[in-house]
């Protein structure tokens, strides 16, 4: 039995699933002849690295503990046998084993995972990603995490095949023409909000009470997260864009940008005609419209688009993902990629199927 040595970045939501994913899948994983062992697991400031018992890592009742520790937001550094830290590269060093994965389930900034990236690149160590932003900072960094063992399917459409999909066509000769994806469930549920009649501050509004928005809508209707998805998908396409080099439409004039979160919920009905403006245009025309990433080689959008009532995307309704490839095989009718994309099971399920996978191509 070949013992999997894991290093996991972040312990929030999503890696607090992973670990209790990890845990429920063992008699799996010894279906193929290995095991995951934990042997060490950070936050943004603290770590716990296995330092008994080492063939086997930390054990189920220690990592449930800890999973349980976290969940009462409390730090790694205040457990009894956690530290402090703020040296990623020295984290992988210490803990460490051969045959090791790094995984990133935080949302830090790419110059702060950089680090560790770079030693396991230099130890050989695999590396799976449900974290964004390194894969849409600097093209140097991009370069780096493909130099060896990588998969980053959470970072589109959380635990949908999208990234795998994609990588199945292009490992077997397939060219990727158009992707046109409705990539946010935020904006899924904001653009059925108005097809259903709803005024946009109401729609984002009932969002923001139900939780579907981040604390600060802005953060959602500002575009970005769905931008760096965009990203992710062309760069894996073959395209070296930068973020500047998108053309990203926010849902809110750039005066908004400077009110207090509270200032800019309830300024929110200044932006209802304009949008019911362009919902009367497009019913008018038998569409509706979705927030969506188009990408192709003459362009990369990030922004508003009518589209057919009847398309797969018309018929999208509420928080649901959906993402179509238009390809050289698949030309006339798109191949379809849909369902739930985000939750912190399904993103924590997506990176366990990465995990697997470089699991098994080390064997």
């Amino acid at each position: 039995m070949r013992t999997i040595p894991i290093i996991q970045f972040g312990v929030g939501g999503v890696g607090r699933a992973l670990v209790r994913q990890v845990l429920a899948t063992r008699e799996q994983q010894s279906r193929y002849g290995f095991q995951f062992a934990y042997v060490a697991l950070a936050d943004s400031d603290g770590a716990l690295v296995a330092t008994r018992h080492e063939d086997e890592g930390m054990s189920p009742l220690f990592l449930e503990a800890l999973v349980e520790w976290k969940a009462q937001g409390k730090r790694l550094a205040e457990h009894p046998e956690g530290y402090w830290q703020n040296d990623t590269a020295a984290l992988v060093d210490v803990a460490g084993w051969p045959g090791a994965i790094i995984v990133d389930a935080t949302a830090a900034e790419a110059e702060t995972m950089a680090p560790a990236f770079q030693r396991a690149r230099t130890l050989g160590y695999g590396i799976v990603l449900a974290n964004k932003k390194p894969l849409t900072a600097d093209l140097h960094l991009w370069d780096l995490l493909h130099a060896g063992p990588l998969r980053y399917e959470a970072t589109v459409g959380a635990g949908l095949p999208v990234m795998s999909t994609l990588r199945s066509m292009l490992d077997t000769g397939d060219t990727v023409l158009r992707v046109q994806g409705a990539l946010s469930g935020t904006l899924g549920f904001v653009m059925s909000a108005l097809e259903a009649g709803h005024s946009f501050s109401a729609a984002v509004r009932e969002a923001h009470r139900l939780g579907y928005t981040e604390p600060d809508p802005r953060d959602d209707l500002n575009g970005m997260d769905v931008a760096r998805k965009a990203l992710i998908l062309t760069r894996t396409i073959g395209l070296p864009l930068k973020m500047e080099a998108l053309s990203v439409e926010p849902l809110y004039p750039e005066s908004f940008a400077s009110l207090s979160r509270d200032e800019f919920l309830a300024c929110l009905d200044e932006l209802d005609a304009e949008m019911q403006a362009r919902v009367d245009d497009a019913a008018a025309q038998g569409a509706v419209l979705r927030y969506v990433a188009e990408i192709s080689e003459a362009e990369v959008f990030v922004g508003v688009r009518a589209v057919p009532r009847e398309s797969p995307l018309g018929a999208l309704r509420g928080t649901d993902n959906l993402i179509a490839f238009t390809t050289t095989r698949y030309r006339e009718r798109p191949l379809v990629v849909q369902g739930a994309g985000a939750g912190v099971e399904v993103t924590a399920a997506g990176v366990l199927a990465d995990m697997f996978q470089l699991a098994l191509l080390s064997a």
